[in-house]
């Protein structure tokens, strides 16, 4: 709980950061939205514990001002469909001003900037409102281009005008292939810009606070973070996974409510129909309710409609990634549910390869995260829930099996316990160093493995993909350094540093004690918190993760777009490097075999079916994700939706049927673990070809 904080608190902070504080009392016009009473004294808290604490030293200067400003208006109108030239112009002033700002707690230029905003945002919807009286013609060969993210701000009225005018054509047209009652299509239309309108009414300074932070935060750090009271609650709840929910982190990118990750075992996650890289358009509540379009919808309240009470349904209407705005959405059910510890478990499954005449039995474990029952495992109960210890029961009953080999699926996996990830590499060798982390002290420490035992010593593989990040990261890295396993897949995420949170409250409660504020003198003041980068992970042969990841000893195609997903996107990245390597004694090479096993793999997807269906769905993934213009006539636009499912649904039962599942009709669903299992099974086939090549434990 946050204890309270008085007015002469604030006071004393104010003295505390070198005498300076924001005095100037701003006159704003009636309607906009001005700084809280006080978020001044709050930013220049967080500012101060930021730049101070995080492991990654950046100067507060005009460098640092000009990544907040572009983040910042980034935030505001990233796809250029609001504001005009001129107002983005008139902000340039601020663009090497916002550091002094930060450290002063001065915010009326970014609420400044936020109302300009505001205006036009009001004013488009209020135009595309009054548009829906008109007549439309549908049968004009006009285009428009939805995605302008790349498109200069618009300079006039005029032509903001006519951008919005082919906008509003397409959101009917997008509503006509479904009813074609235009009047009702007006109507449903006008109900999704008046709802827009409402939510930006109800817009706060906090709102606007939190959206200027994370400029901030992420300018430094885009693992560092602000949350306002509000914020901090629900991440508390979500690290916690007590809320009832999808199990899901959502972002807004372009006005679309976008899928940043799955929790392991989380309701979305066991659908195996939602992935990484979605966008939600559409939100219903239960199996019969009427579908609300969020796109542009303010993300806390899209939030609001997904979550709901445990056993109650939520529909999404989902763009897959990948997937073009023209195609048709997947409908999707999702049964609202608590994020249990025990739907994270491994799991394993065996998979039999045939080869040279011969059967050989691979056994895979997924693991969708490093997991810990702390709590219990604290009380001293003998029987607490971990990964290790699952995949151990796991290997026991593979092994009576007798299987040929095991082959560990980290793909999914963000990571978890650090010490999950350090015992779990045990499991495959002897002992010795698993990771180092280097601190904001500059001290290097060196985690190891002491238990002397090895678990499994028979042939081992590790798929990874580029949403394996940091647990994920640190375990294949060791396998790798030590030459015990082959590491397959695609480049990993690249998250090699550590985090940790501070109570912003509890900091301002100790710098005013510490200069004789009365905690009792004034309603509590509540700050939020802070999260910080603390740490910074490298390999045992010196090399970090940071950055770079893990790069497989044979990359398999992916379908996740490294210039779109990963570490080395962040602009505030922290750069990889490298520190001393550890003391450790490797148990194998895979130097001399692995051109034997690449020569093998590419021969063999030369001829293979599935193969080349799969590689026409990255082409497809990739070539959607590029802006294109859509008709405005019905005919060609209705032609062009029709034709782009049509092919989608051709690529995926290509590929279904190559690797033994049924081809999908028109409407059907697809499981993202369709695409998945092509992955598998062709990593499967690398570790069955090592074993045939080399019955040895760790390569040759």
């Amino acid at each position: 709980m946050f204890k309270k904080m008085g007015l002469g608190a604030v006071v004393c902070l104010s003295i505390l950061f070198n005498n300076v504080a924001f005095s100037t009392v701003k006159t704003y016009p009636t309607g906009d939205i001005q700084p809280g009473k006080n978020e001044s004294e709050i930013c220049r808290l967080a500012v101060k514990m930021l730049m101070t604490n995080n492991y990654k030293k950046v100067p507060l200067n005009d460098s640092l001002s000009v990544l907040v400003f572009n983040l910042y208006l980034k935030s505001l109108d990233e796809n250029h469909s609001y504001l005009l030239a001129g107002d983005v112009a008139s902000f340039e002033q601020y663009r090497t001003l916002l550091d002094d700002d930060l450290q002063n707690g001065n915010l009326s230029h970014v609420f400044g900037m936020f109302n300009t905003y505001k205006m036009r945002y009001e004013q488009r919807l209020k135009y595309a409102i009054a548009q829906l009286n008109a007549d439309f013609d549908f049968t004009k060969k006009d285009v428009y281009i939805s995605d302008r993210r790349k498109k200069p701000f618009i300079n006039t009225e005029a032509e903001m005008d006519a951008m919005w005018n082919k906008r509003v054509k397409y959101d009917l047209l997008g509503l006509q292939l479904g009813n074609s009652s235009i009047a009702k299509n007006k109507e449903n239309l006008k109900k999704k810009y008046q709802s827009l309108l409402n939510q930006s009414d109800k817009a706060s300074s906090q709102d606007v606070f939190q959206l200027f932070m994370n400029a901030f935060t992420a300018s430094v750090d885009p693992h560092a973070a602000y949350f306002n009271p509000f914020n901090a609650s629900q991440f508390s709840v979500g690290v916690t996974r007590a809320l009832e929910g999808i199990g899901a982190t959502l972002i807004l990118e372009n006005e679309y409510v976008t899928i940043k990750g799955l929790t392991a075992g989380g309701p979305a996650y066991k659908t195996k129909m939602i992935n990484t890289g979605d966008r939600i358009i559409g939100i219903a509540q239960g199996k019969d309710g009427q579908f609300q379009d969020v796109t542009g919808w303010r993300l806390d309240n899209a939030i609001a409609l997904i979550r709901g009470p445990k056993g109650t349904v939520v529909k999404l209407k989902v763009l897959a990634k990948g997937r073009s705005d023209s195609e048709e959405p997947q409908i999707i059910e999702v049964v609202r549910d608590k994020i249990i510890l025990d739907d994270q478990s491994a799991k394993e499954e065996i998979r039999t390869y045939k080869a040279n005449g011969k059967d050989v039995k691979i056994g895979v474990i997924v693991i969708p995260a490093f997991y810990l029952d702390y709590n219990a495992y604290e009380a001293g109960d003998h029987n607490y829930k971990s990964t290790t210890r699952d995949v151990k029961l796991l290997l026991d009953t593979l092994k009576q099996k007798k299987v040929d080999g095991i082959m560990i699926d980290l793909r999914g996996n963000g990571g978890g316990s650090l010490n999950e990830a350090i015992s779990l590499t045990g499991l495959f060798i002897s002992s010795g160093p698993v990771v180092q982390i280097r601190e904001v002290n500059e001290h290097i420490k060196v985690n190891s493995d002491i238990d002397t035992s090895t678990y499994y010593g028979g042939p081992l593989a590790v798929l990874v993909d580029r949403t394996s990040a940091s647990a994920s990261e640190i375990f294949s890295a060791a396998i790798q350094d030590y030459g015990r396993g082959l590491i397959l897949g695609s480049q990993t995420y690249g998250k090699g540093s550590v985090q940790t949170q501070i109570d912003l409250n509890k900091v301002a409660m100790k710098l005013a004690a510490q200069n004789g504020a009365d905690e009792e003198d004034e309603a509590p003041i509540q700050f939020g918190q802070l999260n910080v980068t603390i740490g910074k992970f490298y390999r045992i042969n010196g090399s970090s993760t940071q950055h770079k990841g893990v790069t497989p000893d044979i990359q398999l195609p992916s379908y996740i777009a490294p210039s779109k997903y990963g570490e080395d996107n962040e602009p505030s990245a922290m750069p990889w490097d490298t520190i001393g390597k550890s003391e450790y004694t490797k148990v194998g090479s895979f130097n001399r075999v692995l051109p034997v096993l690449t020569n093998l793999y590419r021969k063999r997807n030369q001829t293979n079916v599935a193969y080349e269906a799969y590689n026409n769905l990255v082409k497809a993934y990739q070539e959607n994700e590029k802006p294109k213009p859509f008709s405005l006539n019905e005919d060609e636009f209705k032609r062009t939706r029709d034709s782009n499912t049509q092919k989608a649904l051709d690529r995926d039962n290509k590929l279904r049927v190559a690797i033994g599942f049924t081809a999908l009709k028109k409407g059907e669903v697809k499981s993202q673990t369709d695409d998945l299992d092509f992955m598998k099974t062709e990593a499967g086939q690398i570790l069955t070809d090592f074993i045939l090549l080399n019955n040895t434990t760790t390569g040759i």
